[in-house]
């Protein structure tokens, strides 16, 4: 019942977990809104910087983050950009798949505004979407090296599976399923 208008929503970052940013982010409001054109920039940037730093930036990568037109839209998805006091800082894209699938990929979160729930909020609106447009589970490729994004992606109820054999990525040696219905998960 919400248009793509009244999807955005305002929301404040969790307490964070240490006290050693000198810089308290729990009362700076986090704004999660959808993708809009000037975007591009940010969502390529944003997650190179990840890829690069662990070594895992592969040619699938830079064909989703040079187009998402073709490979985020074009299929049906969305991109979800978190912003701090106007500044876009992390992003997530929601992509359709076969099967009644739903990945979420591309998860950033600039590492200036990570440890506060950004990058849960993100997961968590992907999440939305996909319950919206009916789809049965929600899948993600990794890598184990990136274990605070896995933790976060197993407190949020995904489950380890065995890596499929269509993974169009070198580097991924992990493989999660989220069940966004009951019944579903029995089958």
């Amino acid at each position: 019942h919400t248009d793509s208008g009244s999807r955005s929503m305002k929301r404040r970052a969790s307490e964070p977990a240490s006290s050693h940013n000198s810089r308290p982010m729990d009362t700076d409001p986090v704004r999660i809104r959808t993708f809009v054109r000037g975007d591009a920039e940010t969502f390529s940037a944003l997650n190179r910087r990840w890829l690069i730093e662990h070594s895992l930036l592969e040619p699938a990568d830079e064909k989703q983050l040079d187009d998402p037109d073709t490979h985020v839209f074009g299929r049906g998805g969305e991109i979800f950009i978190a912003e701090l006091n106007g500044r876009a800082v992390g992003c997530c894209a929601a992509i359709p798949h076969d099967g009644g699938a739903m990945e979420v990929a591309k998860l950033a979160v600039d590492p200036a505004a990570q440890g506060h729930g950004i990058g849960r909020q993100l997961v968590l609106e992907a999440l939305r979407f996909a319950r919206e447009r009916g789809f049965l589970k929600v899948i993600l490729t990794s890598n184990s090296a990136l274990v605070n994004a896995l933790k976060l992606y197993e407190s949020l109820g995904f489950q380890r599976h065995p890596l499929p054999d269509d993974v169009p990525y070198a580097s991924v040696d992990v493989y999660m399923e989220l069940w966004l219905r009951d019944s579903a998960a029995a089958g």
